[in-house]
């Protein structure tokens, strides 16, 4: 109990810390004073938590969170919008499942962030086009964002290339061969994640921009058809005949405006995926993957034999544990349940190339 009451508090504490770091980072005021107020609403829910069971002082925002406010000062804020929204949606669900198992009544206090911060964009027309942006796309490039991107890329190549090279130390004694195969392993799978990466963005900026083209010849040639699908959208959206007529028919006047429109509306394309580079993608993949995949072969270079094999082991699970680690950026969870979680898979599949490894080498060798 004392356990979960500490942890509850913490995680108050840190979303308190990290509304307050958006507030002083963004440039709209009617924004931020909406996180300046957040981050006082957390700190009072854990104020009252620390009251109401005697603990004298709060803790200091975590590990997590003081880490969260230095990507955002490389990648942007969106970073820490991610972590909030992923943050307040597992409270709510908490709140939400202890209130129905014990039949409290559910208030809609119980989801309050959760909807102000979707709310943000419903209410768009507070905000300039920028910060509407941001929070229109926030979803999908916060989920492709490097340092996600890093992450992955950096466990592919460490389970792949680990699992490799502990099958060949099975079957093999040489330090040579297990080098030489660990860097091609390296070579292979960055080079195979990262043309795997370029044709992905490729083909989805070229399918993209077809559809736009579509999209644009079918304005031009049949604008009363694009009109009327456009006051649908809108009345599917809750709108009424009368107010989605009137909104497209003063739409229209603007093509380019009302194109822009049915790309998002019609087609749900976010513009900004068109913008990202193909080869800076497939550059990205690379060096992540070639980054987790070198940590089990470096051992190698420098030891022989018993010492190079369980140097390689410790260097590895050190590398999962940290990767396992990071996840937690993006999920809320415990460091060392996600951390411990990521060494195990990992090792039990390097145990198992391991082992069928050495079964081959047997083999060979009789």
């Amino acid at each position: 109990m004392t356990s979960k009451l500490n942890q509850n508090i913490q995680t108050e504490v840190d979303a308190s810390f990290l509304y307050h770091i958006l507030s002083e980072k963004e440039m709209n005021e009617s924004l931020a004073s909406i996180y300046e107020e957040m981050a006082k609403i957390e700190l009072s829910h854990a104020e009252s938590f620390a009251r109401k069971h005697q603990i004298s002082q709060l803790p200091k925002p975590s590990f997590r969170a003081k880490a969260i406010q230095f990507l955002s000062s490389i990648f942007g804020t969106k970073i820490i919008l991610d972590s909030l929204l992923t943050l307040e949606q597992n409270l709510a669900t908490n709140i939400l499942k202890f209130k129905t198992k014990n039949n409290i009544p559910i208030e809609s206090a119980d989801t309050n962030h959760v909807t102000i911060l979707q709310n943000i964009l419903n209410n768009s027309q507070e905000f300039n086009a920028e910060h509407i942006s941001m929070f229109e796309k926030k979803h999908k490039n916060i989920g492709r964002n490097a340092i996600r991107a890093a992450v992955l890329g950096a466990n592919d190549g460490l389970v792949s290339n680990f699992s490799l090279v502990m099958g060949i130390a099975g079957a093999v004694s040489g330090e040579s061969s297990i080098m030489l195969t660990g860097f091609a392993g390296l070579l292979a799978g960055a080079l195979s994640m990262a043309l795997g990466e370029w044709i992905s963005v490729k083909s989805s900026q070229e399918l993209y921009e077809n559809q736009i083209q579509l999209e644009l010849e079918e304005l031009e040639h049949n604008p009363e058809g694009e009109k009327q699908e456009l006051i649908l959208i809108y009345r599917a959206k809750g709108m009424s005949s009368e107010q989605a007529e009137l909104y497209v028919s003063n739409l229209m006047q603007d093509k380019e405006k009302v194109h822009e429109v049915l790309i998002k509306e019609e087609l749900g394309i976010n513009t900004e995926e068109l913008k990202g580079s193909a080869i800076e993608a497939a550059l990205y993949s690379f060096i992540f993957f070639a980054f987790g995949a070198i940590i089990p072969v470096l051992p190698y270079v420098f030891w022989e034999g018993k010492i190079a094999l369980y140097s390689s082991v410790i260097a590895s699970a050190f590398g999962l544990f940290c990767i396992g680690a990071s996840i937690t950026l993006f999920t809320g969870k415990n460091i060392w349940y996600s951390g411990l979680r990521q060494v195990v898979f990992g090792l039990l599949a390097a145990a198992i190339t391991y082992s069928i490894g050495s079964l081959i080498g047997v083999q060979i060798s009789a």
